[in-house]
């Protein structure tokens, strides 16, 4: 690398100066600084730097390495280097790496260990290939929008969501089945690495979950299609084929967006409980659907509602489409806006009987059918942000400077990162494993021998989720409390960890259920 931008002069030949040449330039009016072996003019930049010209002043004419990295993410230089650099240091090589789109980690644990040279009996050559194109991907197209969407709180455009879906993002999130073959033959999509639909394994999901979360920026990882993950398996698994013909092209491209609508603000996620109605119209081809949905993630801007609704045969769940009657509104919660969390209104809507996923009186069983799948999606994506923070608190572990030392001179911190790695390390192994059973066994063998495992599984992410925010945030002092800046994601997680322990089943519920499925199995046996 000579740069991520490289510069060159009018001539097309990249200038170089000497650190003597470069000390001469050392005034408010001629300000000159070296990081690593770039040569940045900042003469014209001072009077707009966000800590003061003064800042700047105290380096003009020398190496600020050290200050700008003690100050500045990388991607801060990345930036301005088109703008502001005008060389670099002569006979001198970077020391500094800088990552291109698509490129693994080299932080230690940065990467799951396969991708580190370890073996691995699960993953191989397409895999990794699959992965490197979602990640550039990644990278390149949809990163950049992440930092403003979030701070903004502005929902995604039709046009990045089906730019997502063109390359087989939603395809990919919904998880292997008979539905990937027709949207594949309509043009819906392609995947990455010229997989075929009959090729999609768990495994190929499990890496579009990782390399979306990977962004680290949980509102707009959510506003990507979280809805979708859960909102279009009752489709997909209980629709007519007439509605899925419809329905399933134009969400898997990303023409359309879906979500999944059953927690209410009385009832919250009892489903036996919930007071959304739909009665028959007198001429029966309708449904006419009253009620409130509350905490609807993707809601405000979805076209499609998978809801659950009370039939006078029990329960039931309809697709619901945006029309008449239907309102949408948006909630403020730890998320920012960008992910749509909704309470929404049914005002006397007209649903066709024909959109009924299931049978009338047994929505229970639909609603259940895809919990497995949910709570395994939410594991793969909270290890993934997992594994972030903590290459984050490696990093800035390592070039963070206290008392003389840096922080990985310091015995508590490496105790705090030993804590940090050994939990992630026994998450990361228990659902890899937990993946690998999900493709080798048939639905019915998944709602009975992975129920309890995916839920315990579940407890132990979150838990682990709790305790490396809180280390990561004492590792990253002041900064893990500031939006902007070095802690960022560290702030962002420490807000938002919290809805992995509560959404798809809070943490007691998950413990209670792995126990139960244990005991189911318990032998009448004795010490």
């Amino acid at each position: 690398r000579n740069s991520i931008f490289p510069f060159s002069d009018s001539t097309g030949m990249s200038k170089e100066f000497t650190r003597e040449e470069v000390a001469q330039h050392n005034t408010a009016n001629d300000l000159w600084i070296i990081v690593d072996n770039d040569v940045f003019d900042l003469t014209k930049f001072a009077k707009f730097h966000p800590g003061g010209a003064g800042v700047l002043r105290e380096v003009a004419g020398k190496d600020a390495t050290e200050q700008f990295y003690g100050l500045h993410r990388q991607e801060v230089l990345t930036k301005y280097i088109p703008k502001y650099k005008i060389g670099t240091v002569a006979n001198e090589k970077p020391k500094i790496a800088f990552r291109q789109p698509g490129d693994l980690s080299r932080v230690p644990y940065g990467e799951p260990n396969y991708l580190m040279g370890h073996k691995t009996a699960y993953f191989n050559d397409h895999h990794h290939a699959f992965r490197k194109e979602l990640r550039t991907f990644f990278e390149s197209e949809i990163f950049p929008l992440a930092v403003t969407a979030e701070d903004t709180g502005k929902n995604p455009s039709s046009e990045l969501y089906e730019k997502m879906g063109a390359v087989g993002i939603w395809a990919g999130r919904v998880g292997p089945g008979p539905w990937l073959r027709p949207a594949f033959d309509a043009g819906a999509f392609k995947f990455a690495a010229g997989l075929q639909p009959e090729d999609f394994t768990y495994f190929y999901e499990q890496i579009t979950h990782e390399e979306q979360a990977r962004m680290g920026i949980p509102s707009f990882n959510d506003s990507l299609g979280a809805g979708l993950t859960i909102g279009l398996p009752p489709v997909l698994n209980f629709g007519s084929d007439e509605l899925k013909a419809r329905i399933v092209p134009e969400v898997l491209s990303g023409r359309k967006k879906i979500c999944l609508a059953i927690s209410e603000a009385v009832a919250g996620s009892d489903v036996a409980n919930i007071e959304t109605t739909a009665k028959l119209s007198e001429d029966g081809r309708f449904y006419i659907v009253n009620g409130t949905k509350k905490w609807i993630t993707n809601g405000t801007f979805c076209d499609y509602f998978s809801t659950a609704v009370k039939t006078d045969n029990g329960h039931a769940m309809l697709l619901i489409e945006r029309s008449e009657g239907v309102e949408t509104s948006q909630i403020k919660t730890s998320y920012t806006s960008c992910a749509g969390t909704s309470y929404i209104t049914f005002d006397n809507v007209k649903v066709p009987v024909e959109n009924l996923l299931g049978q009338d009186g047994q929505g229970f069983q639909v609603i259940m059918f895809n919990f497995n799948h949910e709570r395994w999606a939410i594991n793969v994506q909270v290890i993934t942000w997992i594994r972030k923070i903590i290459e984050e608190c490696f990093l800035w572990a390592n070039q963070r400077k206290v008392f003389g030392k840096t922080l990985l001179q310091n015995a508590v911190i490496r105790n705090k990162l030993a804590r940090m790695v050994a939990q992630l390390e026994s998450c990361q192994a228990w659902n890899d494993n937990i993946t690998y059973q999900m493709c080798n066994m048939t639905y019915k063998e998944q709602a009975k021998y992975l129920a309890g495992p995916i839920a315990l599984c579940k407890y132990h992410i979150t838990r682990t989720a709790h305790n490396v925010s809180d280390d990561a945030c004492q590792i990253f002092g002041g900064r893990a409390l500031t939006k902007t800046g070095m802690g960022r994601y560290i702030e962002a997680f420490q807000r938002c960890y919290k809805y992995s322990a509560i959404l798809g089943g809070s943490e007691e519920i998950m413990c209670d259920l792995g126990i139960k499925q244990a005991i189911r199995k318990m032998p009448n046996s004795r010490l």
